[in-house]
């Protein structure tokens, strides 16, 4: 098998990472959904009057919770992959995927409400 190498590499990659994201879209309604929430909130960060920080903070979590997301897809896809049968650590790796985007969408709701909620309220005051 010959090794890709170069720009060639680079390309392929970028196939391979796009087809990922149509999969992700076409298979995976929580992908769905958290990009529905990308697509209102991050020109929502554009709008406000916000810091170049803010606004960074505010896309940075956004975009988190799309990476996390496709990491859980990929542990999930794996895990049935090798079977569909229970088994304990099968069971522990999806959990744990869920949990990390549980812990995404935790921050994301704490850096939103508290840049753009209680940041605006208290400097309104």
């Amino acid at each position: 098998m010959e090794k890709n190498t170069g720009i060639k590499r680079v390309l392929k990659a970028g196939v391979y990472s796009f087809n990922g994201l149509v999969a992700a879209f076409r298979y995976e309604a929580a992908f769905r959904q958290e990009l529905l929430l990308a697509v209102i909130f991050i020109p929502l960060a554009f709008i406000l009057d916000l810091s170049s920080l803010e606004r960074v903070a505010l896309i940075g979590v956004t975009v988190l919770v799309l990476i996390v997301e496709l990491l859980n897809s990929a542990v999930e896809a794996v895990v049935d992959r090798i079977g569909l049968e229970f088994h304990e650590l099968s069971g522990r790796a999806k959990d744990l995927g869920s949990a990390a985007v549980l812990v995404s969408l935790l921050l994301w709701a704490y850096v939103w409400m508290d840049l753009v909620l209680v940041g605006r309220w208290l400097n309104a005051g």
